[in-house]
């Protein structure tokens, strides 16, 4: 294998670092307007950043231009690292987490789009802190990468190799033959949202502020609220709970589909196996959860600060619906403590922990399509058993799907659950109980954000030992990048120059 170039990793680097030192501006300015006296603490944060950023390209703008497969996934793993690192100087600086494990834990969750804080008195935190918190999410949400790609090309380096590591699910969609116009066409239709998003929760009842933090939040499928009690402080404004519903559905599909409504192909979004499953799935868990809402949960015990509307169809169906797409597309919201519903409703939330939105969308998770193809497989299995010398493909939207792409999906289940496990052991090694530790592994390496036990949707991560809160990070970044771009860096031929 040929030798890896260091100096465009680095000043990649920098590039990354140059870009979060400019969102960090953002959020000086929202600090500035709202006058929450830590201005010059995020502006001091935001240049230690960029002069960082600009330090690196400098040193290495004499470099060859060309970046291969190894050098793009250090190319991701190391840029959410950096990114998370850097992203804790707000934190720090303004002195609202001041212990670094804590700051790291919080960036770590806000750029993998998890919502895990450590937080515990949310609704104290500055303007500009808070929007920091909310703008880590949006930056996550459609990859990091994705959008250095977009620049890549100012500096005469292509971007397909870091497009290949970073985009989310078993196969990367292109809209466009050339990569960085793909990766234009996926954030504008980002920004789109997010505006739209906005300007819907704000035609609601939200202030401004509160509707710009939830729809950067929701469109990342990220989670973190700037109220104690998530969207349920809003659970007398259905409309808004709606807004959110709606835009946590779309965050959870696969962004091209959203380009080709955009363009009026709305066949083949209708004939995208992934997209129908992922709405059946949807539709027929929150009919399940809505009927036992309904009829039997103790709802008593289910408010978080504000009461809720049951005893209806509609506050029943409501709930349902938008706690099953929270998990689902892992953006962690809550409008209830889902965890005190029922024991059934407990065990059925944490299994659509691992269930995930689509491939190509923001959420976390497996993945609609891999569970697809698995189950597919293992029933072609039986038939194989019975007719050994059958042909016999598993197809995909009535395309044959190739051996490769199989073994690898059933190679990422293996992983992903041997991660979980591993993840849960490590926990309980800590101390946590069953419960805590198997919900916060599945919540971290899922991303989905509140979890169960000691980690219910009432409660926050602040609790956990310092090597559980540094352990829980490794594994909200090695589910993000969908583990191999992580774990492949692990393993010794990796770094071999020969």
């Amino acid at each position: 294998m040929p030798r890896l170039n260091y100096k465009i990793i680095t000043h990649i680097m920098g590039l990354l670092l140059l870009c979060n030192g400019g969102f960090m501006l953002i959020a000086t300015l929202i600090s500035l307007i709202y006058e929450d006296g830590v201005t010059l603490e995020i502006l001091l944060a935001s240049l230690v950043t960029m002069v960082a950023g600009g330090l690196f390209m400098v040193v290495t703008r004499k470099h060859k231009k060309e970046i291969n497969k190894r050098e793009g996934y250090i190319i991701v793993t190391f840029g959410w690292i950096f990114m998370s690192l850097s992203g804790t100087l707000p934190y720090l600086f303004t002195d609202t987490i001041p212990n670094y494990a804590n700051a790291f834990f919080e960036t770590m969750s806000g750029y993998t789009t998890t919502g895990s804080t450590i937080l515990e008195d949310i609704e104290a935190m500055p303007y500009g802190v808070l929007f920091w918190r909310s703008l880590t999410h949006w930056i996550g949400g459609m990859g990091i990468i994705v959008l250095a790609i977009a620049i890549l090309p100012l500096l005469g380096i292509g971007g397909m190799q870091l497009f290949a590591a970073e985009a989310p699910g078993p196969s990367a969609d292109k809209l466009h033959p050339r990569i960085t116009d793909t990766a234009k066409r996926l954030w504008l239709i980002y920004v789109a949202y997010t505006a739209i998003e906005t300007l819907l929760l704000k035609l609601a009842g939200m202030s401004f502020f509160d509707a710009i933090n939830h729809a950067l939040s929701t469109l990342s499928t990220g989670g973190f609220s700037t109220k104690n009690a998530s969207v349920a402080y809003w659970n007398d404004q259905p409309i808004i709970q709606y807004i959110i519903i709606l835009f946590m559905y779309l965050a959870g599909t696969n962004f091209v589909l959203s380009y080709f409504g955009f363009k009026g192909k709305i066949q083949k979004i209708l004939k995208d196996e992934e997209f129908r499953w992922y709405s059946i799935f949807v539709l027929g868990f929150t009919m399940i959860a809505a009927l036992i809402i309904y009829f039997g949960a103790d709802v008593t015990r289910s408010t978080i600060e504000h009461p809720l509307v049951w005893g209806e169809a509609e506050g029943a169906f409501r709930h349902a619906l938008f706690q099953v797409l929270a998990v689902i597309t892992t953006t962690g919201f809550v409008s209830a403590d889902f965890t005190m519903w029922t024991m059934f409703l407990t065990v059925f939330f944490f299994g659509l922990m691992f269930l995930g939105g689509s491939a190509g969308s923001t959420a976390g998770g497996i993945k609609v399509v891999r569970h697809l193809i698995t189950i597919r497989n293992g029933i072609l299995e039986f038939k194989r058993t019975l007719h050994p010398n059958a042909i016999l493909p598993v197809r995909y939207n009535k395309r044959s799907v190739s051996q490769e792409i199989v073994f690898n999906i059933l190679g990422f289940f293996i992983l992903y659950m041997l991660a979980f496990i591993i993840g849960a052991v490590v926990l309980g090694a800590l101390g946590l109980d069953f419960e805590t530790a198997i919900g916060g592994a599945a919540s971290s390496l899922g991303n989905v954000g509140p979890a169960f036990g000691q980690l219910s949707p009432v409660d926050n991560f602040n609790g956990l030992p310092t090597i559980g809160k540094w352990w829980c990070s490794f594994l909200m970044l090695i589910g993000r990048l969908e583990l191999f771009t992580v774990l492949i860096l692990m393993t010794p031929f990796f770094w071999r120059n020969r």
